[in-house]
């Protein structure tokens, strides 16, 4: 009974990839007000996901990406802004 469970929450190398390059997009969204960079929206919605992700891959690596992907985005201008005036 334990096999089919541990062959159940299996991921494949693709899927794993897909996930940490979806995390990182996420960390890099920021918002904008008046040109100053002000909130991680992004950061605030990966962090939701990896509470609710059903495939589950290590919360610590889930969480250096999301907090790396930030602090590019926010020192290196690299990532996704978006601009409230």
């Amino acid at each position: 009974m334990s096999k089919k469970r541990a062959a159940a929450t299996t991921e494949t190398n693709g899927t794993y990839f897909l996930k940490i390059l979806i995390y990182f997009v996420f960390g890099s969204i920021w918002i904008k007000f008046n040109g100053l960079v002000i909130f991680p929206i992004g950061l605030i919605i990966g962090l939701m996901l990896t509470t609710h992700d059903h495939f589950k891959i290590d919360r610590k690596i889930e969480y250096a990406v999301l907090i790396v992907a930030a602090l590019l985005g926010l020192s290196g201008q690299i990532g996704l802004y978006i601009a409230i005036q």
